[in-house]
């Protein structure tokens, strides 16, 4: 626990964390360590001269004094470990997540980040706080006391040093055994958490449906799962601490008859007896709470590997020697990409020149959306390359990359604050002039004259308090703004009235010129005003060409625009 815990926080951030074992430890040693002065103090009350008892009794209460004053500073320091430990794991978590692929965020994911930055912080977070120093005692004081015994038996002491691997071997067993239902809690609670994003988002879904009043199912299995998997989680655990409070008050019982025995066959000093039986005794509170302690322990362990293994995800591999693109047209050389065990492309293959405008068509299914995303490299191919201007585009810096490429998606969010500061994020140290000019292309302007705060109104959470129309309008001011020679569009227009769609439409008409385009399409416009079309199909492309062409090749595009044409009428 404590080495993962320091691998996780690494050398640099470990300082606090490292102090506080140090102190807590110091303490728990002090502690067993002061139990030494009770042998020659009851020597000294039994005995013939009580009042020699003094210098003992007040060394003994100076070392309770010392063990307290560490106890106060290591507990002071296990708090500002805490606090620290929770700036460097939102932090550590924030930086990374920035560095993965954007395709390792799914919508499973949801439930998953949720619980690693507030529950798994959190679980964490007490470790330093408020199970360290129980651990650390668990495991010191019983030691230090052992080598206290020493001093006075060896026989007594050897018999509680045999006992150590038994009491760690019961420990060990009821880890394991817990293990795998501290994994299915953890990951029920995850599914629980997304279900319930799920359930708030799907309000107005369920709302129009006159289902307010209805149960949302999905929410309530996954609810019941969790209840199910805390529930065995919970009595997978008591086997364990029976056996191990089993285990303990069987040795401390031994090592009682042992001592009385020896005292009784004059082995052992009748005064040293009661002393050495505090000290048993001292040794079972830490062992007994254990079995409180593995639990919680196991818990956080649990929820720290979560976070480790999320910062263990590989990011985008960096090139050490980037390279800049001589122009913004793409190629797709026989392109491999596999998600989910399956794959999507096996050995796709695509040419858009520089400044042209591809469409992408084809059914649902086909791999249009993993199509954008793989030449917006929100993960790398399995096999193949995509290159941007005769550059693979492994080998061109993130940021390069990034900055050449505007995407306008199907669903877009925006960061709670203004409109003006959401439009910014496509470049953020844009003059005022810029902005405006961006939104006036975009069509953003008339919201904007329209709203009563115009560019300081509030647009929520997600951007809750515009329209869809009007979101899609500040991402393409967005795009306007960034001015990227390459344009990634996600079927923009698809959940549009007609009166928005004509607006975002007239927009997009406006972004598109004299830039590389490739749009997911549906409108037949769009459609048919493209340089070039590509039609997929099962993760292939079964034809493209020109409208035109498609058209009399009378093949798959024929059939999907017949049909289109027959819906539009």
């Amino acid at each position: 626990m404590i080495r993962l815990l320091l691998r996780v926080l690494g050398e640099r951030r470990s300082g606090p964390l490292r102090r506080t074992i140090g102190l807590m430890s110091l303490r728990a040693v002090a502690e067993g360590l002061s139990y030494a002065l009770l042998v020659p103090l009851l020597r000294a009350l039994l005995g013939g001269a009580p009042s020699d008892a003094w210098p003992w009794l007040g060394g003994f209460a100076g070392a309770v004094l010392v063990t307290s004053v560490l106890g106060y500073v290591s507990d002071a320091s296990g708090f500002r470990a805490s606090a620290e430990m929770s700036r460097v794991l939102h932090r550590g978590l924030g930086d990374h997540l920035a560095t993965l692929p954007l395709g390792w965020f799914t919508p499973g994911r949801v439930g998953e980040v949720s619980g690693l930055v507030s529950r798994s912080v959190m679980e964490v977070m007490a470790v330093p706080a408020h199970r360290l120093r129980p651990l650390i005692d668990a495991t010191l004081v019983p030691l230090a006391l052992v080598a206290v015994l020493f001093l006075s038996d060896w026989r007594l002491a050897l018999a509680a040093l045999v006992a150590a691997p038994l009491v760690a071997g019961v420990q060990r067993w009821t880890s394991r055994a817990t293990a795998r239902q501290d994994a299915e809690r953890a990951r029920a609670s995850d599914e629980a958490a997304g279900r319930v994003v799920e359930y708030v988002r799907a309000q107005p879904v369920l709302r129009a449906g006159g289902r307010t009043g209805e149960r949302f199912q999905l929410l309530d299995d996954a609810l019941h799962r969790q209840w199910s998997s805390g529930r065995r989680a919970a009595l997978s655990g008591v086997p364990g601490m029976i056996g191990l409070t089993f285990s303990v008050q069987a040795v401390f019982t031994a090592i009682l008859a042992l001592g009385a025995y020896l005292a009784l066959s004059g082995d052992l000093d009748p005064v040293v007896l009661p002393a050495i039986l505090v000290l048993v005794a001292r040794c079972v509170d830490p062992l007994l709470s254990l079995a409180d302690l593995g639990g919680v322990l196991r818990v956080s362990r649990g929820e720290l590997e979560r976070i480790a293994g999320v910062l263990a995800e590989q990011p985008l591999a960096e090139t050490e020697r980037p390279r800049v693109p001589a122009h913004d047209g793409i190629r797709l050389e026989e392109v491999t990409v596999r998600r989910g065990g399956r794959t999507v492309f096996d050995r796709l293959s695509l040419t858009i020149p520089a400044g042209r405008r591809l469409a992408v068509v084809g059914s649902s299914g086909a791999g249009k959306t993993t199509l954008l995303q793989t030449i917006a490299r929100f993960h790398d191919v399995d096999g193949g390359a995509v290159r941007l201007g005769d550059v693979d585009v492994r080998d061109i810096d993130l940021e390069e990359l990034m900055s050449r490429l505007s995407i306008v998606f199907q669903d877009v969010y925006l960061f709670e604050g203004t409109i003006e500061s959401n439009v910014r994020i496509g470049r953020p140290g844009a003059a005022r002039e810029q902005v405006l000019a961006a939104a006036a292309a975009a069509g953003l302007d008339e919201v904007i004259g329209r709203l009563p705060d115009g560019w300081d109104t509030q647009v929520g959470e997600g951007g809750a308090a515009l329209s869809g129309g009007e979101r899609q309008r500040v991402s393409i001011a967005r795009a306007f703004l960034k001015d990227a020679p390459v344009l990634l569009l996600d079927e923009v227009t698809s959940a549009l009235d007609p009166r928005s769609e004509a607006a975002v439409q007239a927009g997009l008409d406006r972004l598109m010129v004299g830039r590389t385009v490739v749009m997911l399409a549906h409108r037949l416009r769009t459609v048919e005003q493209a340089d070039l079309i590509a039609f997929l199909e099962d993760g292939a492309i079964a034809e493209q060409g020109t409208h035109d062409e498609l058209l009399r090749l009378g093949g798959r595009y024929a059939g999907f625009w017949e049909i289109a044409t027959g819906a539009a009428v």
